[in-house]
């Protein structure tokens, strides 16, 4: 490959990393300050059909864009099959989209009553509208990103997440100071999120109109497409969109039988709708926990390709250790850190303490889900998309029975462990899988070992620090302020002992320091 092309390919890359990074960490926190307007049940209100929302954007973004990319990319010089991919595309997306509005739209009601609650009905006919813009925002990326420019598809993303969340933070504070009741408030927020992606439209047609992008519209279907073509729109595309929003899918499952599942279980309306919006704050949590391991597999994806197709096996082994070493050390260190100071962290961004029990469980799915995306962007490295999806069914498996099992005996709480066997089976089936494709080490016994010392450290001088600020402010639960203290002085604390314990017991090495991200800077800071 010329050294230009190579160059362009890795700015390419870096753009989308960095405006992926951008959107998961803005997704996570809006939830935040919208939840502090909307309260509990209004958090309960819009996580019920969140999920909808992010399949169609999975769609649009992960899914039919990366394999309409892939067809573009084969296309080389030649124009008229070009034309074709895309005109195909088009015929696809607009007919899947098509498809999912009319079954969520005609289906709103049969689905807001099975949710437990009817209410929801006029939300789900408002986020089915979503679905109508994949073929707009799928083949226009998928097609930029093929020709390797990737600035329009970071562009639109940051541009539609930005004015969502500024939309849905906008309409919520409106709604709820006009007196406006919750329900309406949700649905102004997915008007919200339809805004977004009329933004993201807007964007993208500015891009084809300046760098005159051919939509094909002349071209004929049964010239140069081939059955392959269409297998992998439909094949592939779902098998990349279903191993990117396993969460999504958990999300999906909560919405249908956890509310629902605590009535049965004898709880009111009110306090199941309580109990379903404080548990849903575990999804921010979850979200940030992970951003390290997120951004750790999008970097890792072409490091591992290159070796790989190389056939540099040394230099694979060498990837994949440091990738899952440090996927499950700040993993670790996320998770035992969250849940040492859940109490204060709840109250800090939620108002109050209540469930920091049941959010300690869910948030103990941050090491596992860490792993889980980190062992996915490998196997995508290696070209294998199908593996990780299988392993993300396996986890809806997992999750469905334990959602049915534990929730009758133990409530939100049950759902929550549920959350967390589903996110081990996937880590569990992707180790295994990528230990027999590739027989190397995964994570030595070593550093797991000195990862855990320093988490054992970390946990005792958190515990001990919050038993000062305890005897110093007897009465801190009842100030938010208080709690803020903690929570924040607590991050910075636990991060410091955490990593000053790993780079004492060498982690890592000097030269993988090299490539984890600030690595170099806290190698320097401690010598």
């Amino acid at each position: 490959m010329p050294l230009k092309e190579k160059n362009s390919l890795m700015r390419g890359a870096a753009i989308l990393t960095m405006a992926a990074i951008f959107i998961k960490v803005l997704s996570a926190v809006y939830r935040v300050p919208f939840q502090n307007i909307v309260g509990d049940i209004g958090f309960y209100i819009y996580q019920q059909i969140y999920p909808f929302y992010g399949i169609a954007t999975a769609l649009a973004t992960y899914g039919f864009p990366v394999v309409i990319s892939k067809l573009v990319a084969e296309s080389g010089e030649d124009l008229q099959r070009r034309r074709e991919v895309i005109r195909l595309s088009y015929w696809v997306t607009a007919g899947t989209g098509m498809l999912l509005w009319a079954l969520v739209f005609f289906g709103s009601e049969r689905i807001a009553n099975q949710m437990g609650d009817p209410s929801l009905q006029p939300l789900l006919q408002i986020v089915a509208f979503s679905f109508l813009f994949i073929p707009f925002l799928t083949v226009w990326r998928g097609t930029f990103q093929g020709e390797g420019n990737m600035v329009p598809t970071a562009v639109s993303q940051t541009v539609e997440q930005s004015i969502r969340v500024g939309a849905i933070l906008l309409f919520s504070s409106v709604l709820i100071g006009r007196g406006a009741s919750l329900y309406t408030a949700g649905a102004g927020a997915f008007a919200g999120s339809i805004a977004g992606s009329v933004a993201a439209v807007g964007v993208l047609f500015y891009f084809t109109r300046k760098q005159g992008l051919s939509a094909g519209r002349k071209a004929k279907l049964d010239r140069l497409i081939t059955g392959r073509d269409i297998r992998l729109l439909f094949i592939q595309s779902a098998a990349i969109c279903l191993s990117s929003i396993g969460i999504v899918l958990f999300q999906l499952i909560d919405s249908f039988n956890l509310y629902d599942g605590l009535l049965k279980a004898g709880m009111d309306e009110w306090g199941a709708k309580i109990a379903k919006g404080t548990y849903d704050r575990g999804q921010p949590l979850l979200q940030l926990g992970t951003t390290a391991a997120a951004s750790l597999a999008l970097t890792i994806v072409p490091l591992v390709t290159s070796a790989y197709r190389r056939n540099r096996q040394e230099e694979l082994d060498n990837c994949i250790q440091l990738a899952l070493k440090a996927s499950f050390a700040f993993g670790l260190a996320a998770t035992a850190g969250l849940i040492n100071i859940m109490g204060a962290v709840n109250t800090m961004l939620f108002e109050n303490s209540s469930g920091s029990f049941i959010l300690s469980i869910f948030c103990a799915s941050i090491l596992f889900s860490s792993l889980a995306l980190t062992l996915t962007g490998i196997l995508q490295g290696f070209g294998n998309d199908f593996i990780p999806a299988l392993a993300v069914l396996t986890g809806l498996v997992f999750k469905y029975i334990g959602n049915a099992g534990l929730i009758p005996r133990f409530g939100a709480a049950g759902a929550a462990a549920a959350t967390l066997f589903a996110f081990i089976s996937i880590a569990v089936f992707l180790g295994i899988f990528l230990k027999k494709k590739w027989k190397t080490v995964l994570i030595e016994k070593a550093a797991a070992g000195k990862a855990l010392f320093a988490a054992f450290c970390m946990t005792a001088v958190l515990q001990a620090w919050k038993w000062l600020v305890g005897y110093a402010w007897p009465h801190e639960e009842s100030s938010r302020l208080v709690m803020t203290l903690l929570a924040l002085s607590s991050v910075a604390i636990g991060a410091f002992v955490f990593i000053y314990i790993i780079l004492k017991l060498k982690l890592f090495t000097k030269e993988e320091l090299q490539q984890i991200p600030f690595g170099s800077r806290l190698s320097k800071r401690l010598n």
